[in-house]
């Protein structure tokens, strides 16, 4: 018989849903701004799939659960803020002031009561 004690499940609440909702848009945006400020094929493709790349790899590398390199939570609050200030400056450049500003809005409100719930840890 095992005596082993079961791992209790990670809580996820409605922030961190919407902080993996903010995260998918971040990505898809680059993505969206690169295809469509540039000319294609070169160097419109080239930023188009590389500018989601770096965010992505920049997320992996810092901020996700499984993250390569730990870092404290103010590093972890600049890397996350530098890739979704770049999403709203992208999507200003686009010429669309109101997605960017709603868009930065929601990732600082989110941002601020992740890095809150992450002190009181």
């Amino acid at each position: 018989m095992s005596s082993a004690l079961p791992q209790p499940q990670p809580k996820i609440g409605p922030n961190d849903i919407l902080r993996f909702l903010l995260e998918l848009f971040a990505f898809v945006s680059l993505g969206i701004w690169g295809f469509m400020s540039f000319p294609l094929p070169w160097p419109g493709v080239l930023i188009g799939l590389g500018a989601p790349a770096l965010a992505i790899l920049a997320w992996a590398l810092f901020l996700s659960p499984k993250s390569v390199f730990r870092i404290d939570v103010f590093g972890r609050a600049i890397v996350e803020i530098v890739v979704f200030t770049t999403v709203a400056l992208a999507w200003w450049m686009l010429g669309q002031p109101v997605v960017a500003i709603v868009f930065a809005v929601v990732a600082a409100v989110s941002g601020i009561l992740h890095g809150r719930s992450q002190l009181a840890d």
